[in-house]
């Protein structure tokens, strides 16, 4: 990870500089792995019945 792929990346996810005090390198990127996987189809969900089995 580089500074200008960091800064970047916290240009994607709306992350003023001032802000990067309170976040990782670490945090960041799974923000932006997150905001890459919203638009994902979810074809099931999991219901009460599959988390007690779990």
């Amino acid at each position: 990870m580089t500074t200008p792929l960091l800064l970047l990346r916290c240009v994607q996810l709306g992350i003023h500089i001032s802000e990067l005090d309170l976040l990782t390198v670490g945090t960041v990127l799974d923000m932006f792995t997150e905001l890459q996987r919203d638009d994902e189809p979810h074809d099931q969900l999991a219901s009460q019945d599959d988390m007690d089995r779990f």
